[in-house]
């Protein structure tokens, strides 16, 4: 049996062999199921920006000026494609390998993390979003877009049977639904929508803000 490490640096070496494939793919989804969702997220970042799973820079087009941003992912080739990217739109973008179970950034100083279509297939998502809610601010808002288990029960029988390849070959889970983590981390979700078929959800969560010690 594989061990956790082997299992993650197969799924790594997945990512980075279909890097090239990606964009195709991921530009057909956006059009007939996520529509404006990368928009939707990316529009309402703002100061210091974390982008998990960054990928090979699908996102960065729809980002407001004035922001700071860094991306990190565990695939190097995908990066390699956002560095291009970036260059292209002429920005200034950190992009670097990282994991998003253990982020190397510290305690609350970011103002916004976004994450899109990525929860799906990070191993720990309950530990990433830990992680998350640790590197923000308090008032630091998380922007989550991602695939979840449909509301409808025919496509979650196909959601199910599609898992049986998709989670051992690259690590890929259908039938995940980060709010419920997201809300048992102590963030508040402010702003939800879910569509097609209660396949795609997105939101925006806030770090509550630290109480003012009460006089004594």
């Amino acid at each position: 049996m594989a061990t956790s490490n082997e299992r993650r640096n197969r799924w790594v070496r997945h990512w980075n062999r279909g890097a090239a494939r990606y964009d195709p793919t991921m530009r057909m989804l956006d059009r007939v199921l996520f529509r404006d969702t990368r928009e939707w997220v990316c529009q309402q970042a703002t100061g210091d920006v974390l982008e998990i799973a960054a990928g090979t820079g699908l996102n960065l087009e729809h980002y407001p000026a004035g922001i700071q941003l860094t991306g990190i992912d565990v695939s190097a080739a995908m990066l390699a494609l956002a560095e291009k990217r970036a260059a292209e739109l002429d920005l200034d973008v950190e992009l670097r390998v990282g994991d998003a179970e253990a982020l190397d950034v510290p305690d609350s100083s970011i103002d916004t993390v976004v994450c899109t279509f990525s929860l799906c297939a990070i191993p720990d998502h309950r530990r990433a979003i830990s992680e998350i809610v640790r590197v923000l601010r308090p008032s630091g808002r998380l922007l989550l877009a991602d695939h979840v288990v449909s509301s409808n029960a025919v496509i979650r029988a196909v959601q199910r049977l599609v898992e049986v390849m998709s989670i051992p070959v690259g690590g890929e889970h259908l039938r995940r639904r980060p709010l419920h983590e997201v809300e048992s981390a102590g963030l508040v979700v402010e702003r939800r929508e879910r569509f097609a078929l209660g396949i795609v959800e997105r939101l925006v969560a806030t770090k509550p803000r630290l109480d003012p010690p009460m006089p004594s």
